[in-house]
């Protein structure tokens, strides 16, 4: 890999017609904000867009710096319609010295999957399995799809937004069994909302 680090980066807006370019017609959306670009592409071209990422000349996109599911669930106070989960790369270019985000939306809700892009950067190994740990997206073609974070008798998804706070099971060591043993939550579920108390002259202030 040509490594070149101190390469001047590229304008945020030649990375973004750099990759649009170089993805064609699989951008189902590109966008530039804050200095930063970010593509969408359908599931099912997202395997072969992330190989044209890495080794599209103008991309050159070796480093997958991280990769995270997300739950789209009740986002902006309810207006969102959109697929529920998505999965999000955050990629940089050593060669070139420029980053794009990568995102890409489950189809299905209820079952949501998407391709493993582990055959094209090996770091997200470990990532996508914390994905899948944490909201319950599975990555086709993962040789070692499994629960990283949580129990192996752990029920659920934490990071899902309808995951109950006190979780579904907890665990306790069992005298007569001598072992540690899951029962459900003994917590009744509850919502805390915190309480905001004005008083004047609170603390001597005027």
């Amino acid at each position: 890999m040509d490594q070149n680090p101190s390469a001047v980066a590229p304008a945020p807006e030649a990375v973004r017609d750099a990759v649009a370019a170089a993805l064609g017609d699989k951008v189902k959306s590109i966008a530039l904000k804050h200095g930063e670009v970010t593509v969408v592409v359908a599931a099912p071209d997202y395997l072969a867009a992330a190989r044209i990422l890495r080794d599209a000349p103008g991309c050159r996109f070796e480093q997958l710096i991280d990769l995270c599911g997300v739950d789209y669930a009740d986002y902006g106070m309810g207006d969102w319609d959109g697929p529920r989960y998505a999965v999000v790369s955050h990629l940089l270019s050593v060669s070139l010295n420029q980053r794009v985000r990568l995102r890409v939306f489950c189809p299905d809700d209820d079952l949501p999957e998407v391709d493993s892009v582990n055959e094209v950067w090996n770091a997200a190994n470990w990532f996508e399995r914390e994905a899948f740990d944490l909201y319950g997206i599975v990555f086709l073609g993962h040789a070692d799809l499994r629960r990283i974070l949580t129990d192996y008798g752990f029920i659920g998804h934490p990071f899902r937004k309808d995951f109950p706070v006190s979780g579904e099971v907890e665990m306790i060591f069992d005298a007569e069994k001598k072992r540690v043993v899951y029962q459900p939550v003994s917590i009744e579920p509850r919502e805390i909302t915190p309480r905001i108390i004005r008083e004047e002259n609170y603390g001597g202030l005027q």
